[in-house]
Protein backbone atom coordinates (compact mmCIF):
# COMPACT_ATOMS: atom_id res chain seq x y z
CA UNK A 1 0.00 0.00 0.00
CA UNK A 2 1.46 3.29 -1.06
CA UNK A 3 0.62 6.34 1.03
CA UNK A 4 2.14 9.75 0.43
CA UNK A 5 3.50 11.98 3.16
CA UNK A 6 1.23 14.92 2.28
CA UNK A 7 -2.26 14.48 3.73
CA UNK A 8 -5.32 15.78 1.93
CA UNK A 9 -6.67 18.81 3.73
CA UNK A 10 -10.25 18.53 4.90
CA UNK A 11 -12.28 20.07 3.56
CA UNK A 12 -11.12 19.27 0.04
CA UNK A 13 -12.54 21.30 -2.86
CA UNK A 14 -12.98 20.50 -6.53
CA UNK A 15 -14.34 22.92 -9.13
CA UNK A 16 -16.80 21.43 -11.63
CA UNK A 17 -18.15 23.12 -14.76
CA UNK A 18 -21.70 22.18 -15.82
CA UNK A 19 -21.73 20.98 -19.42
CA UNK A 20 -24.62 20.33 -21.78
CA UNK A 21 -24.36 16.57 -21.08
CA UNK A 22 -25.09 17.30 -17.39
CA UNK A 23 -28.44 18.99 -18.05
CA UNK A 24 -31.95 18.30 -19.19
CA UNK A 25 -33.58 20.00 -22.19
CA UNK A 26 -34.15 23.15 -20.12
CA UNK A 27 -30.49 23.53 -19.16
CA UNK A 28 -31.05 22.42 -15.54
CA UNK A 29 -28.59 19.95 -14.00
CA UNK A 30 -30.08 16.45 -13.93
CA UNK A 31 -30.28 15.26 -10.30
CA UNK A 32 -28.08 12.17 -10.77
CA UNK A 33 -25.21 14.26 -12.17
CA UNK A 34 -24.66 15.74 -8.70
CA UNK A 35 -23.84 12.23 -7.49
CA UNK A 36 -21.29 11.91 -10.31
CA UNK A 37 -19.75 15.28 -9.34
CA UNK A 38 -19.54 14.09 -5.71
CA UNK A 39 -17.93 10.79 -6.77
CA UNK A 40 -15.32 12.66 -8.79
CA UNK A 41 -14.52 14.88 -5.78
CA UNK A 42 -14.20 11.86 -3.44
CA UNK A 43 -11.89 10.19 -5.94
CA UNK A 44 -9.64 13.27 -5.99
CA UNK A 45 -9.72 13.44 -2.18
CA UNK A 46 -8.52 9.82 -1.98
CA UNK A 47 -6.02 10.27 -4.82
CA UNK A 48 -4.34 13.08 -2.91
CA UNK A 49 -4.36 10.98 0.24
CA UNK A 50 -2.88 7.81 -1.29
CA UNK A 51 -0.77 9.49 -3.96
CA UNK A 52 -2.40 7.51 -6.78
CA UNK A 53 -5.76 6.07 -7.70
CA UNK A 54 -4.48 2.70 -8.89
CA UNK A 55 -3.21 1.97 -5.34
CA UNK A 56 -6.71 0.65 -4.68
CA UNK A 57 -6.64 -1.81 -7.57
CA UNK A 58 -4.26 -4.42 -6.23
CA UNK A 59 -5.51 -7.63 -4.65
CA UNK A 60 -4.24 -6.68 -1.19
CA UNK A 61 -5.65 -3.14 -0.98
CA UNK A 62 -9.21 -2.32 0.09
CA UNK A 63 -11.83 -0.65 -2.05
CA UNK A 64 -14.13 2.11 -0.84
CA UNK A 65 -17.82 1.55 -1.57
CA UNK A 66 -20.82 3.71 -0.72
CA UNK A 67 -22.89 2.06 2.00
CA UNK A 68 -25.34 4.87 2.68
CA UNK A 69 -26.09 8.21 1.05
CA UNK A 70 -28.55 11.03 1.72
CA UNK A 71 -28.89 13.86 -0.77
CA UNK A 72 -30.75 17.07 0.07
CA UNK A 73 -31.45 18.97 -3.17
CA UNK A 74 -31.92 22.65 -2.32
CA UNK A 75 -31.84 24.44 -5.67
CA UNK A 76 -30.80 23.77 -9.25
CA UNK A 77 -27.56 24.26 -11.11
CA UNK A 78 -27.68 25.36 -14.72
CA UNK A 79 -25.74 24.96 -17.92
CA UNK A 80 -22.26 26.59 -17.76
CA UNK A 81 -22.36 27.17 -13.99
CA UNK A 82 -19.07 26.79 -12.18
CA UNK A 83 -19.77 24.67 -9.12
CA UNK A 84 -17.56 23.68 -6.22
CA UNK A 85 -17.74 20.30 -4.53
CA UNK A 86 -16.45 20.50 -0.97
CA UNK A 87 -15.68 17.16 0.70
CA UNK A 88 -15.26 17.02 4.46
CA UNK A 89 -14.21 13.90 6.33
CA UNK A 90 -16.48 13.91 9.37
CA UNK A 91 -15.77 10.61 11.13
CA UNK A 92 -13.45 7.62 10.80
CA UNK A 93 -14.77 4.24 11.94
CA UNK A 94 -13.08 0.85 12.05
CA UNK A 95 -13.90 0.14 8.41
CA UNK A 96 -15.87 3.23 7.44
CA UNK A 97 -15.66 6.92 6.64
CA UNK A 98 -18.49 9.40 7.15
CA UNK A 99 -18.32 12.37 4.81
CA UNK A 100 -20.24 15.51 4.05
CA UNK A 101 -20.17 16.88 0.51
CA UNK A 102 -21.59 20.27 -0.38
CA UNK A 103 -22.10 21.28 -3.98
CA UNK A 104 -22.22 25.05 -4.21
CA UNK A 105 -22.43 27.87 -6.72
CA UNK A 106 -20.65 30.76 -5.10
CA UNK A 107 -22.10 31.04 -1.58
CA UNK A 108 -25.30 29.17 -2.48
CA UNK A 109 -25.61 25.47 -1.56
CA UNK A 110 -27.30 23.45 -4.31
CA UNK A 111 -26.97 19.96 -2.81
CA UNK A 112 -25.83 18.60 0.56
CA UNK A 113 -24.76 14.95 0.54
CA UNK A 114 -24.11 12.89 3.68
CA UNK A 115 -22.57 9.49 3.04
CA UNK A 116 -20.80 6.56 4.57
CA UNK A 117 -18.04 4.72 2.72
CA UNK A 118 -17.00 1.24 3.80
CA UNK A 119 -13.71 -0.49 3.00
CA UNK A 120 -14.11 -3.93 1.47
CA UNK A 121 -11.90 -6.58 -0.07
CA UNK A 122 -12.07 -7.23 -3.80
CA UNK A 123 -14.56 -10.02 -3.14
CA UNK A 124 -16.84 -7.72 -1.12
CA UNK A 125 -15.98 -8.58 2.48
CA UNK A 126 -15.75 -5.70 4.96
CA UNK A 127 -12.15 -4.91 5.86
CA UNK A 128 -10.75 -2.66 8.57
CA UNK A 129 -8.95 0.43 7.35
CA UNK A 130 -5.24 -0.29 6.89
CA UNK A 131 -3.22 1.43 9.68
CA UNK A 132 -1.25 3.61 7.24
CA UNK A 133 -4.47 4.84 5.59
CA UNK A 134 -6.07 5.46 8.99
CA UNK A 135 -3.06 7.53 10.05
CA UNK A 136 -3.31 9.73 6.96
CA UNK A 137 -7.07 10.05 7.28
CA UNK A 138 -6.78 11.10 10.92
CA UNK A 139 -4.52 14.00 9.94
CA UNK A 140 -7.25 15.44 7.72
CA UNK A 141 -10.44 14.49 9.62
CA UNK A 142 -12.76 17.09 11.09
CA UNK A 143 -13.35 15.07 14.26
Amino acid sequence: MSVTSNPTPSPHTLPVRVYYEDTDAGGVVYYARYLAFAERARTEFLRQLTGRQDAMWTDSDPLFVVRHLEADYKTSGRLDDLLTVTTTLVKIGGASLDMLQLITRGEETLVAIKLTLVTVTHDGKVLRLPPEWRQKLETCANT
